[in-house]
């Protein structure tokens, strides 16, 4: 689904990402299937967000035939998976970048009143990140991602030195997060209209953290 949130909302319509994220929606997926397509759609997705990083020489390299100049991203990088959905995306985004600071956020909505509670945090007392993957699943409400991008924020980002990396979320949930935040960029896999009562995508896919971890009831 396609439609204009902000510029910096990039909904996927790649192919890949569209034939796995149907899979994910099915609600007898096992929990293995499930994670390993959480995982490949966070794969796609990072890769995109990836694209206009900053490029630097490196020269006086030598390859089997000839010296020549490299290139490397000369970026700290942080990824900063919410707890405990984001531990979903967390292997695919160190695949990407082996080196990067893992930044753990504990996030988890009220089942009431639907208000993020954070529970966690392992960030640094200094900022040791040029830029931050924000590794969030669902984006429902947009309130947890919310929550998430202030605690970063207050530890020393801006929020252009943020990048959300999700699987799916809500028109309303998006709409919110780049409203309050309109300098991070949102890396989604797609965008469904409808948010219940409950504070659940529609159709969605269900509780990502519950089938990812086998914890359904």
């Amino acid at each position: 689904m396609s439609f204009p949130i902000s510029p910096k909302v990039q909904i996927s319509s790649h192919p890949l990402v569209l034939s796995k994220l149907t899979q994910l929606r099915l609600h007898d997926l096992p929990a293995k299937d499930f994670r390993e397509g959480i995982r490949a759609i966070g794969s796609m997705l990072i890769y995109e967000a990836s694209r206009h990083l900053p490029l630097a020489d490196v020269p006086n390299l030598q390859s089997p035939v000839a010296p020549f100049t490299g290139q490397t991203i000369p970026l700290r990088v942080g990824l900063s998976p919410i707890l405990r959905a984001g531990l979903g995306l967390e292997d695919a985004a160190l695949e990407m970048f082996p080196e990067a600071s893992v930044l753990h956020l504990g996030l988890f909505r009220d089942k009431v009143s639907l208000q993020a509670i954070e529970y966690y945090s392992k960030l640094p007392s200094q900022v040791t990140a040029d830029i931050v993957f924000l590794l969030d699943p669902l984006i429902a409400t947009g309130g947890t991602a919310l929550a998430a991008i202030h605690m970063l924020v207050e530890w020393g980002l801006t929020p252009s030195q943020i990048k959300i990396i999700s699987v799916l979320g809500s028109k309303q949930g998006v709409q919110h997060v780049a409203e309050e935040f309109p300098d991070v960029e949102i890396y989604i896999g797609a965008v469904d209209d409808i948010l219940t009562e409950k504070g659940y995508i529609s159709p969605g896919l269900g509780d990502a953290g519950d089938r990812l971890f086998s914890t359904l009831q």
